[in-house]
């Protein structure tokens, strides 16, 4: 399974507006966003009714920055299922190269048990 999603960088996508840091360049924290909603894309309507992911693991090396106006394409590969849990492949890319790369983890769980805790 593989997932695509694509960012526009905005003034809001900055590290400055994330208050991640001090520039105006796509912040982290909206890298890791990018590559989540990849994820979900790769998975679809796969995941039974009651039940969706919520990321458990995210290990993203940030390796080069991307001025507001660039485009960055995100794209996830699910390579493991062990049990619950759903381990992609992740990076991210923008027209002078790799942008991020890693690995998200993902956990199946059941929304209304998921939410109860969260009350």
């Amino acid at each position: 399974m593989r997932g695509d999603a694509t960012l526009v960088v905005s003034d809001t996508d900055t590290a400055i507006a994330l208050k991640s840091g001090a520039v105006p360049v796509l912040g982290t924290p909206r890298v890791i966003a990018l590559l989540e909603e990849a994820t979900v894309i790769a998975l679809g309507d796969r995941i039974p009714p009651g039940q969706t992911t919520v990321a458990m693991r995210v290990q993203v090396d940030h390796l080069q920055p991307t001025a507001v106006g660039g485009t960055v394409e995100a794209e996830a590969i699910l390579e493991k299922i062990e049990g619950r849990r759903l381990t992609f492949t992740v990076s991210a890319s923008d027209a002078k190269g790799l942008v991020a790369a890693g690995k998200v983890t993902r956990a199946v769980v059941e929304v209304e048990r998921f939410m109860s805790k969260a009350e």
